[in-house]
């Protein structure tokens, strides 16, 4: 258990940029304080120790203003950015190098007894106020968007946004072929797109995704030609990353009416 608290201690500072060191993290930090007392109550819980457990629970609440049921199953460098509103249901189970910020509900959808509250894998990131309910599971990368309403399983390193919650990014094949074309124009269309609905992002994906094509059917038709005889090298396509781009004005620049030089005199 002290091995864990050290690690839920030291993955602050890799997740907030304010942190400046381990004595202002466990004094000042009410996540800490919340995680701490999660691992002791989930200790207690686990050794039939209910009521001392859910009464530490509650003190825990009382001065962190975030409530994790001591029955909630937490994984390894768990970190509650900011925190007060939180709420993680009993029968959660939250993976490794998770991250939820304020406002988040880990919470049930029906009073059943058994699994009522969410699965979280590895990698999961939580935005402020959003809501995850039911017996459902987030893959590992998962991301959800602020205040977004989420009631159906979501696939591994994909984004949720919206109420209710729908998919707007998800990492496939096509992204990486994607991503090469975009390195070789110059542009990373991955800037805004795998987080957000940007509608020209979504144009501009489309658009690597035909130059992708096309750049493949080119290469086809040229060799179909070179094998019968056609000699196609006059029009090769030079790398894009060798090519020089004039600006307008330079162009505007380099051509000038005659007698300028004395006007600018």
């Amino acid at each position: 258990m002290f091995s864990r608290i050290r690690e839920d201690v030291g993955c602050v500072f890799t997740r907030d940029p304010a942190a400046r060191n381990v004595f202002e993290v466990v004094t000042t930090y009410p996540g800490i304080h919340a995680v701490l007392f999660h691992r002791v109550s989930h200790w207690l819980w686990q050794h039939e120790l209910c009521w001392i457990a859910r009464v530490l629970s509650n003190f825990s609440r009382l001065v962190t203003g975030i409530e994790i049921h001591p029955g909630a199953v937490i994984g390894r460098r768990f970190f509650i950015d900011h925190g007060m509103g939180v709420v993680i249901g009993e029968t959660a189970e939250i993976g490794d190098d998770c991250t939820l910020y304020h406002g988040v509900t880990l919470g049930g959808t029906s009073w059943n007894a058994g699994k009522r509250h969410p699965t979280l894998g590895n990698n999961v990131v939580v935005g402020a106020g959003a809501k995850v309910l039911g017996p459902i599971n987030l893959g590992d990368g998962a991301r959800v968007g602020s205040n977004a309403v989420v009631v159906k399983s979501v696939p591994e390193n994909a984004t949720v946004i919206g109420v209710p919650g729908h998919l707007v990014g998800l990492h496939t094949e096509v992204s990486a072929e994607r991503e090469a074309i975009a390195k070789k124009i110059g542009f990373d269309a991955y800037g805004t797109s795998p987080d957000m609905p940007d509608p020209v992002a979504h144009a501009i994906n489309h658009m690597l995704d035909h130059i992708h094509l096309m750049d493949k059917r080119m290469e086809t038709m040229s060799e179909k030609l070179h094998d019968i005889g056609v000699d196609s090298s006059q029009s090769k396509i030079p790398e894009m990353e060798s090519c020089e781009i004039v600006s307008e004005a330079d162009e505007l620049a380099e051509v000038k009416p005659a007698g300028i030089d004395e006007i600018e005199h």
